[in-house]
């Protein structure tokens, strides 16, 4: 499915992001990507997507691939009609536009779409985007807005879907209930899932295997339940230490955790 080898990526050919990122996202399987702000979790997203380009960024060495076909080299479009839609961090909502009219732009790019069709099963997923088809999208909360974020990728019925930070700003009730609806969208259509999170609970919780960055590097990676049971996840994204009590960033030295990883 896709392949990321080996790649560096940087802005205005000065600023060096990504270094050497390698990791793979095998088909019909949910991957997480793990770490903190500033980690690399968007950029390399966005080095998948072709969003770069938006940003003056580009991948300048290594190369990503989908289906064995090369993909850094695309416009974002093309890359969209690959099969890859991108779902970003923020809720990015045409906020003007009614919540069903928002659904239907994720299928612009499909010339075969029955466009009713997809919508019922979007609303199949997220029966409350029924009850809210007509309300302006900028009036929604944030996980309204977030399950008409996802919903909106549905309707691209891509073969790999980017998710950035879906619980970002959302109570955990909600979290839980959109993480569980993405396992259902994994299970029901066999669509391969690149999560990028903080919340590694929720993350861990659907993923069948993790990858964990630090400074534009991949330090860490294998399993969900490897990582979920390895004693610096614990520590630091899962918020417990060995005896599990929780624990925060501060209790522990910064050099512990990356002696470990690299060792």
């Amino acid at each position: 499915m896709l392949k990321i080898n080996n790649i560096e990526v940087m802005y205005n050919n000065v600023i060096l992001v990504l270094r050497g990122v390698s990791l793979e996202v095998p088909n019909g399987k949910i991957v997480a990507l793990l770490g903190a702000n500033g980690a690399g979790k968007t950029t390399t997203l966005k080095a998948i997507s072709g969003l770069l380009r938006t940003e003056l960024g580009a991948v300048t060495d290594g190369a990503i691939e989908m289906d064995g076909q090369r993909i850094d080299r695309k416009n974002p479009e093309d890359i969209v009609k690959s099969g890859i839609a991108q779902v970003m961090e923020g809720r990015k909502v045409l906020e003007h536009l009614t919540v069903e009219e928002n659904l239907k732009a994720g299928s612009l790019f499909r010339h075969d779409c029955d466009v009713r069709g997809e919508l019922e099963k979007v609303y199949g997923y997220f029966p409350r985007l029924r009850d809210l088809k007509n309300r302006t999208s900028g009036y929604l909360s944030g996980g309204e807005q977030q399950m008409m974020v996802i919903g909106r990728a549905l309707m691209a019925s891509p073969k790999l879907m980017l998710l950035d930070e879906a619980s970002l700003g959302l109570a955990p009730l909600l979290v839980k209930e959109i993480f569980e609806i993405i396992g259902r969208i994994n299970r029901d259509q066999g669509m391969s899932i690149l999560l990028v999170e903080q919340n590694a609970r929720a993350a861990l919780g659907i993923a069948d295997y993790g990858y964990v960055m630090e400074n534009g590097r991949v330090v860490l990676d294998g399993t969900a339940d490897k990582l979920k049971s390895n004693e610096d996840i614990r520590e630091f994204y899962l918020g417990l230490s060995q005896v599990g009590q929780k624990k925060s960033y501060r209790e522990v030295k910064h050099y512990r955790r990356r002696k470990r990883w690299i060792g």
